[in-house]
């Protein structure tokens, strides 16, 4: 199982947090990485956890003024991206462009959607993985693998109907070992989280528990 931490823009420290990730990654052998904000990227990536863009934009170099070039992501170390979070929606073709971005820059991808069908539309675009995320359970206490594990189900069925090939993780109220089991019963290969370990007040303390059931 792959977990995948967003910091988003919540007010935590990303080099603690980032610390935290390496050390129970390197503790119990469980892939984690940290998605912090763009402009903490490079220092994220010199703790030595994997590190992840939280997005990047449809274009190449040019005159492009806001945007978040993937082949500057990529040089300030980021290793992968994720794409169309509910909270920064793209539009269909922008995604397919973002995508071919990442991959010029040999960024691993994740394309997020709200529901099966969004993770089949998404999936046929040929990115790594896709990840399921109904908007309405994004920061609660209940975890979409509990409240909803049909939607997972059917997530993974409309991936692998397009493409066998790609990963399919599941977000939204990820926070506990639990989660994390049930995700993996339900045929996600990684989860993502956000709150769960930006808002801890001991991060370490919530990666171990979440992982726990791995180690």
């Amino acid at each position: 199982m792959f977990v995948l931490v967003n910091l988003k823009a919540y007010p935590c420290d990303p080099i603690a947090v980032a610390e935290a990730a390496r050390a129970v990654a390197e503790a119990s052998g469980v892939r984690i990485a940290i998605a912090p904000q763009a402009a903490d990227l490079a220092a994220v990536a010199d703790t030595g956890v994997e590190t992840w863009a939280q997005h990047v934009s449809p274009n190449g170099y040019g005159s492009h003024t806001g945007s978040t070039l993937a082949e500057r992501a990529a040089a300030a170390g980021a290793e992968g991206t994720l794409l169309n979070h509910s909270e920064n929606r793209m539009k269909l073709a922008d995604i397919d462009a973002s995508i071919e971005a990442a991959r010029r820059a040999d960024l691993e991808t994740c394309v997020c959607g709200n529901n099966p069908a969004q993770i089949g539309a998404v999936a046929a675009l040929g990115p790594d993985s896709v990840a399921v995320e109904p908007p309405e359970l994004i920061g609660g206490d209940v975890s979409v693998a509990s409240a909803d594990p049909d939607i997972v189900r059917d997530a993974v069925a409309a991936a692998e109907a397009v493409d066998d090939g790609v990963d399919v993780y599941c977000g939204a109220g990820i926070s506990t070992g639990d989660d994390l089991d049930a995700a993996a019963d339900l045929g996600a290969s990684g989860v993502l989280l956000a709150s769960g370990v930006a808002k801890a007040d001991d991060p370490k303390a919530a990666l171990e528990a979440l992982v726990e059931p791995l180690a």
